[in-house]
């Protein structure tokens, strides 16, 4: 069986001074799931906020993914009636 599904995933960032933060949301049909990333410029280094974006947008992608392989490993532990544990 053939089933085509899009899941919809936004990202917020915001920049203040040194700090950037990130906010990654997954929207599945089972719900939605969040990551939050955060990156601190040294203030001995440049000011490119683009690598503040990529870095707290990246350990929030980071920390959601093992959320939904969390989040999967709870459903296989309810159905297998076993303790599941998913690695990357």
């Amino acid at each position: 069986m053939h089933q085509d599904k899009d899941w919809q995933l936004t990202v917020h960032i915001s920049e203040q001074d040194r700090y950037t933060e990130a906010e990654a949301k997954l929207s599945t049909p089972n719900g939605t799931l969040t990551g939050r990333g955060v990156a601190r410029r040294n203030p001995r280094d440049a000011d490119v906020p683009s690598i503040g974006d990529e870095l707290a947008v990246s350990r929030a992608l980071s920390e959601l993914s093992h959320g939904l392989l969390d989040a999967a490993a709870r459903e296989i532990s309810q159905i297998e009636h076993r303790k599941v544990r998913l690695t990357h």
